[in-house]
């Protein structure tokens, strides 16, 4: 059976939120085994889903850090 990452980078999910909940992990892990098993026919006993919370500070896209493309991007957009 191939191997399949997902890594899943958050923000938070409602204003201040510091980290996604005990459910919303639960779901992500159900979800992305769920869809494992219906695409490539992946046993859920034989699917790993690691998930890593990542800061905004600690990402970037575009060449630069995630926050100030997003506002690059929204300055542009009007």
């Amino acid at each position: 059976m191939p191997i399949v990452t997902i890594q899943v980078t958050r923000e938070g999910t409602a204003p201040g939120a510091a980290s996604l909940t005990a459910d919303e992990k639960a779901a992500l892990i159900r979800g992305s085994s769920q869809l494992l098993f219906d695409v490539l026919g992946k046993p859920l006993d034989s699917t790993f889903v690691v998930i890593e919370e990542v800061d905004t500070d600690n990402w970037g896209w575009g060449g630069l850090p995630v926050q100030e493309f997003r506002h690059r991007r929204a300055a542009k957009t009007g």
